[in-house]
């Protein structure tokens, strides 16, 4: 793919959502293969260059509103993904906690209680990865 403008600015914000570690990870455990890396590229352009990248919203509001949409859809394995970028951006396990109940009252417990237990575990692997 011909890296345009909007792809380098979605690899520059993606890098400081992700860290090194994490998109190092997934380049070679998830975007490994010819299928797989051009839907990188997409979501590099795409997710991060158009919608990360838009004035509006710090990055940080953009994490928290990404966590509880991923909990709305019963996202679960992009949910570990942007659970770490909220950490990443200065959510504490509290206040992502109290986000997630929140949403209770307004998309039920059953996702909010899956959310909270892959919180749990997200948390737990950043408290031993530290």
């Amino acid at each position: 793919m011909p890296k345009t403008e909007m792809y380098i600015r979605g690899t520059k914000v993606r890098q400081e959502l992700m860290g090194d570690a994490m998109a190092e990870r997934m380049a070679s455990d998830v975007y490994n293969d010819p299928l797989m890396e051009k839907f990188a590229d997409w979501t590099r352009e795409a997710v991060f260059g158009l919608l990360w990248t838009r004035p509006g919203l710090d990055l940080k509001t953009r994490a928290l509103i990404t966590v509880i949409t991923d909990t709305a859809t019963s996202a679960w394995p992009e949910l570990r993904i942007h659970l770490r970028m909220a950490r990443r951006q200065g959510w504490t396990e509290d206040e992502l906690g109290e986000a997630l109940l929140h949403t209770a009252g307004y998309i039920g417990a059953p996702s909010v209680r899956e959310a909270l237990l892959v919180a749990r575990e997200v948390f737990a692997e950043l408290r031993a990865e530290e």
